[in-house]
Formats: C-alpha cells, sequence, structure tokens
C-alpha cells in the first residue's frame, strides 16, 4: 500500500500555500499570463504551437515519479460553469520540478507551447508555487462525448464521469497499469454492456459490423495509472501492481464506478482517465474507481441428464522444458523460467514446479466444471515425446481423481488407428463414467484440410442406464488460429474483414467435419451429434456458417455471455453445435465466465513477475478461453 498523503483537490485546503519556491525567479508576479484556454483553442492542436507563454492556474493532477514527469494545472475557479469551448486545463511536462508541487497548488509556469502525440503540452522553463490564496478548481459533472472532436474541449481537465461504466478489457493491466472501461449500453445492440467483436454478430465486412466496430471505439475509454511504467521490464517488478492484488481482482463485465474525479487524457493514440496521483497497489489513496467483484465457483445450472462441455487447457504439457533440449523462456522477476517461449516442442511449464501451478489451476476448474463429457483442448500429444499417446491425458485423470478423493473421471483412448503427422498438442475426452459410457473406440479424422491444425476425435457416448434413444455423438475440434498472416493475396491472407488469417482453411476444415460427422452417424447408429471445441471463428464468420448452413444449431448462441477476450472485444471463438435431432433435447447452456475475462497476470505463466503475488491455486485464469457448457434430455423413448 502507498504510505503517500492523499493529495486530490478535493483535500487541498485554500490558504495553506507554500512560500515562492527557491527554483522560481522572482519575475513571476510581473510575467504577462496568458490563459490556458487561449494557449488549448478550440482545434485539435493549439493555436501558439512554438510560442512561449506564462500561465497561472490551480495544480490537478500530479506525478513526481511514474514516468509522466510534470502535472496537470486548470484556470481557477473553473469546471463547474463551462463557458468556454476551449479547454481550461493543460499538462505541464517539468521533469525537474514535478516533485516540488502538489494537487491544490497555485502556480504559475512559463514554457513553450507544444503538442506531444496529441496531447497540448506546456514544456517548462520556470515553475513558481504562489501563495496568494485563489479559487479551488471544481470538478465538473460530464458524459464523456462519444467524438474526439467534442472530448478536445475538455482535454486535461478534472472531471467527474457521468453515467454507467462496464470493465471492458483488462488484458495490459500487469503490463501498463492501464484498463478500458465501455461507456453505457450499446444501441446496436441492445442491452450490450460490453464491447462485442463485430464478426460474432454481423457478417463480416457488412454495414453492421463496420458500425458496430465504430460503436465500439466511441464507447470505449482507458482508465490509467498516472504513469507510463512497463511492468513486464526488471527495473518495474517491484513496484507494485496498481489496482489488483491476489484477492481484488479488475474482471471484464463487472461494473465501475467512479469514486473520486479523474482527468480527461490524451496519450498513445488513446482518451484516458487519469488519477490525480500514481497509483501503486490495489489500496492507495489515488484510486478513483470502485470495481465490482465477480465471484464464480462453478457454471450455471443447465439441467438435463446429461451434460456436455468444451475446455481449452491452455498447453496443458506434463512433458517441462527442462527435459528437453533447446527451449528458451520466459521467467519471473528473479530470472527463474517459468513457461516455454520457443526452442523446443515443449509448449507449456518450463519446469516441474512451474507445472505443478498450471495443474493446480485446471484441476480446479475441471473440478468444478460440472460437465459429465468434456472436449479438450492444447494438451499435449505425448507420442511426439516417445510416451504413451495418452501420457498427459491420464496424468491430467488422475489428479481430477485424486482431487475427487474417488474415481470420477476416465479418459476417451487413443483409437488404434492415428494419423501419421501430428500436432505436438490434440483434442482429447473425458467423461465422468457415472453419466455415461463409450460406445465403441474413438476415431479421429485424416483429412489434408486439418494440415495446420489439430485432427477432430470423435466419440460415441450413452446415457449410464439408457438405451440406443439415448446415443450421442461427440467431436472434438480445434481449428487453425487466426493469427500468422500469411499475407500472400490467398484467401488465407488477412483480408481485414474482421476474420483474420487463415480463413480459407478454417472453411475447408468445417466442410470436412460435416463430412466426418455425417459418415460417423451412420456408424454409430444415432443422428444426435454435438461439434464441440474451439473453433478460433467468431460466430457469424464464414466456417461457422458452413455449419450452420449443414443444419447444426449454435447452442453458445444462447449463453448471455461470450468466451474470448482480444482487444478489448468480448466474442465467441469456442462452439458446442447440436446436429437438429439433439438441438431439440437442450435444457441450457452456459458459457462459464472465469478465465478470459481475467486479467493474464493471474496465468501460471506469469508467476512472480511481479512484486504483487497475484498466484492463487483457483479456477481463475486457468486458461485463456471460457469453458462452454450444455445441458441434455436424453430418455429412452425418444
Amino acid at each position: 500500500m502507498n504510505n503517500r498523503p492523499p493529495t486530490r483537490i478535493a483535500a487541498a485546503v485554500l490558504g495553506t500555500a507554500l512560500a515562492l519556491s527557491a527554483f522560481a525567479p522572482a519575475y513571476a508576479d510581473a510575467a504577462e499570463i496568458t490563459s490556458i484556454e487561449q494557449i488549448q483553442g478550440t482545434g485539435d492542436s493549439s493555436p501558439m504551437l512554438g510560442q512561449d507563454a506564462t500561465v497561472r492556474g490551480v495544480v490537478t493532477g500530479a506525478y513526481a515519479e511514474g514516468g509522466l514527469r510534470g502535472f496537470y494545472v486548470q484556470s481557477a475557479g473553473s469546471g463547474v460553469d463551462i463557458t468556454s469551448q476551449a479547454s481550461s486545463a493543460i499538462f505541464v511536462y517539468a521533469p525537474d520540478e514535478a516533485s516540488a508541487v502538489q494537487v491544490g497548488d497555485h502556480v504559475q509556469i512559463t514554457g513553450q507551447v507544444s503538442e506531444f502525440y496529441g496531447l497540448t503540452q506546456l514544456k517548462a522553463d520556470n515553475v513558481a508555487v504562489l501563495d496568494e490564496p485563489v479559487q479551488s478548481v471544481k470538478p465538473l459533472a460530464l458524459t464523456l462525448p462519444s467524438s474526439d472532436a467534442d472530448r478536445e474541449r475538455f482535454e486535461s481537465m478534472l472531471i467527474e464521469p457521468q453515467g454507467d461504466f462496464t470493465v471492458s478489457d483488462n488484458y495490459t493491466l500487469n503490463q501498463y497499469g492501464e484498463l478500458s472501461l465501455a461507456m453505457g449500453t450499446s444501441g446496436i445492440l441492445p442491452g450490450e454492456r460490453l464491447l462485442r467483436q463485430p464478426t460474432d454478430v454481423f457478417k463480416p465486412g457488412s454495414d453492421q459490423a463496420k458500425a458496430l466496430a465504430e460503436e465500439n471505439e466511441q464507447r470505449a475509454i482507458v482508465v490509467d495509472d498516472g504513469a507510463t511504467l512497463n511492468f513486464t521490464t526488471n527495473k518495474n517488478k517491484d513496484i507494485a501492481l496498481p489496482y489488483i492484488d491476489a484477492q481484488q481482482r479488475v474482471t471484464v463485465g463487472a461494473e465501475a464506478s467512479f469514486i473520486a474525479p479523474v482527468i480527461l487524457d490524451y496519450r498513445y493514440d488513446l482518451w484516458r482517465l487519469q488519477p490525480q496521483g500514481q497509483v501503486i497497489g490495489a489500496d492507495d489513496a489515488d484510486i478513483a474507481v470502485n470495481f465490482e467483484q465477480l465471484e464464480s465457483d462453478a457454471p450455471q445450472e443447465v439441467g438435463g441428464n446429461v451434460s456436455v462441455g468444451s475446455f481449452n487447457v491452455l498447453n496443458y504439457f506434463t512433458t517441462t522444458g527442462e527435459m528437453l533440449d533447446g527451449c528458451k523462456y520466459y521467467t519471473d522477476r528473479e530470472g527463474n523460467p517459468i513457461n516455454v517461449r520457443s526452442g523446443c516442442d515443449a509448449r507449456g511449464a518450463a519446469t516441474g514446479e512451474s507445472f505443478e501451478r498450471q495443474q493446480s489451476k485446471i484441476v480446479a476448474a475441471l473440478s468444478k466444471f460440472t460437465a459429465d463429457v468434456v472436449v479438450l483442448e492444447e494438451i499435449e500429444n505425448s507420442a511426439r515425446f516417445g510416451q504413451d499417446r495418452d501420457a498427459a491425458l491420464a496424468n491430467l485423470v488422475n489428479e481430477l481423481n485424486d482431487e475427487a478423493g474417488q474415481q470420477v473421471w476416465s479418459y476417451v483412448p487413443t483409437p488404434s488407428v492415428v494419423p501419421a503427422d501430428e500436432d505436438v498438442i490434440r483434442t482429447a475426452i473425458i467423461y465422468r463414467a457415472e453419466a455415461v459410457k463409450p460406445i465403441e473406440e474413438s476415431v479421429i479424422l485424416e483429412d489434408p484440410a486439418f494440415s495446420n491444425a489439430r485432427d477432430p476425435l470423435a466419440q460415441a457416448f450413452q446415457r449410464v442406464g439408457g438405451n440406443q434413444n439415448t446415443r450421442f455423438l461427440v467431436v472434438a475440434n480445434h481449428f487453425k488460429s487466426k493469427g500468422s498472416n500469411p499475407d500472400d493475396g490467398s484467401g488465407n491472407a488477412d483480408t481485414g474483414d474482421g476474420q483474420g488469417a487463415w480463413n480459407e482453411d478454417r472453411v475447408s476444415q468445417a466442410e470436412a467435419l460435416v463430412g466426418f460427422a455425417d459418415e460417423l452417424k451412420e456408424l454409430r447408429n444415432t443422428d444426435k451429434v454435438l461439434l464441440a471445441g474451439d473453433f478460433n471463428s467468431y460466430s457469424a464468420e464464414d466456417p461457422m456458417q458452413v455449419l450452420l448452413e449443414a443444419g447444426y444449431v449454435d447452442l453458445g448462441a444462447a449463453a448471455d455471455s461470450q468466451s474470448y477476450l482480444y482487444d478489448g472485444l468480448v466474442g465467441s471463438l469456442d462452439h458446442i453445435f447440436a446436429s437438429e435431432e439433439l438441438a431439440g433435447k437442450v435444457t441450457g447452456q452456459d458459457i462459464w465466465n472465469i478465465n478470459a475475462v481475467q486479467s493474464v497476470g493471474y496465468e501460471y505463466s506469469r508467476f512472480n513477475n511481479n512484486i504483487t503475488n497475484l498466484f492463487t491455486a483457483d479456477q481463475y485464469r486457468s486458461s485463456d478461453h471460457d469453458p462452454v457448457l450444455v445441458g441434455l434430455q436424453l430418455d429412452k423413448k425418444n
């Protein structure tokens, strides 16, 4: 916790001004004063760019450390009634004097007007703290405008943001100390509080998708920490992360309430809300936002007598980096290897100790996941390391049973025929033997369409105590990812329509999957089929349309949340599709938001990355994807 005294302007008392500072020249009183409003002007940049000016005002935010290297100053008495079309505040870049001023000080600054990547500022030559009384600055109650032009009028001013805010992104919270909020609700998707991936709801490249993308930009605002630190660099890892600790999380989807004024700032091409002082730790006095604490100990009830889920286990590898040659690692703040970066076939933990941390979170999550059948993605293909293909899978099931204290879980064994060339990660299926039993052996699809992806794995099940009418088929999937754009003009190049790279291959994989499922319907004597897994495609994208056109129903579309977060936008890459014959037997569905909505800082891979210890052996951030769950009512007579 930061032990500095509170420095908010609300706590400043007029009449406690300091004597004229030793570093300020005596001519301060005689200088010609220019109003801050005149410097700011009404355009994107100052009409006085490059000129020298002297201003007076009240300090509203001061940052002696953390990299901002300056302070904000606002015209005395301004804030409540806005009559000027120009901002009444400006940032003062003063590396040598930033530590000599405090919030509430009446100051006079002489310097050159400049623009710092769109932010009007005064590069100070002289700073004087004045001892004459002055009217305080009142925070402006402001509903944030949606356009850049309208926000310019309030640049660098002290405000009290009005309206409803929802945490929409926390990915860089453990790196740059910043997070994003979504303002209000969507007009295009009525009632939607978060920022939705356009291609999760609208056809890629459509006018609707473009309109939603534009609205997302208008609704987003960054909450910063009053610093420019990169907490992943060695020199900053001993500075406590702002806003979060092991128990106090900032979760995407949580309500955010402002409890103190903030400054409307513009840096690094984004509008930001700066606290009045640098935030250090989760309980700092300068924290201006309160975040709703969301807990989720289990998925929602989905009903039925059989449930099926999908869970990406984030490179669960029992073969650790230390067992292989050539591995390069990501390390903790003491230089200890934590997880594999490159150089070898291992994808997960660097050491046995790190693996135990990774496994503890996955076991905690799967133990609370109420599915009877679980499709897994990103689990080690142990055959690539000279072991039985199911070695890592068997280890995970043993750990789950140890956690349960009895033999609850079993896994679907590798079939007698496997593809000759497989990836180091694979799909797998585990199940609760008291609920379902496998019918015949599993089948792996070997098709050229999956040469750059994981081969689908299928297994037929029947409800324990049921007959053939309760039989159903589950196919585990993990399509080609969107990354590594070939940029070669082919159908796999990223066209910018929102679908990312390798879309053509994912379409081919969806087509091959449909044919595979059709064959298995005959072989396993059931038309009840679930296609589940990480399809690396949002709901309205081309590969998903292939499945919909083949008659499958996207069950996750009825859930009230999404499974993935990327660049501040939520959408579902993880799906469970049901054949028409099975869709009518669905009793409920849920996406269990425990992973994508949490800061990446809680992953095992960020263990000891900062002096703030975020690691706990619980379900939160056990992966980067959220699990999907559906309930089915399978009766003997249907």
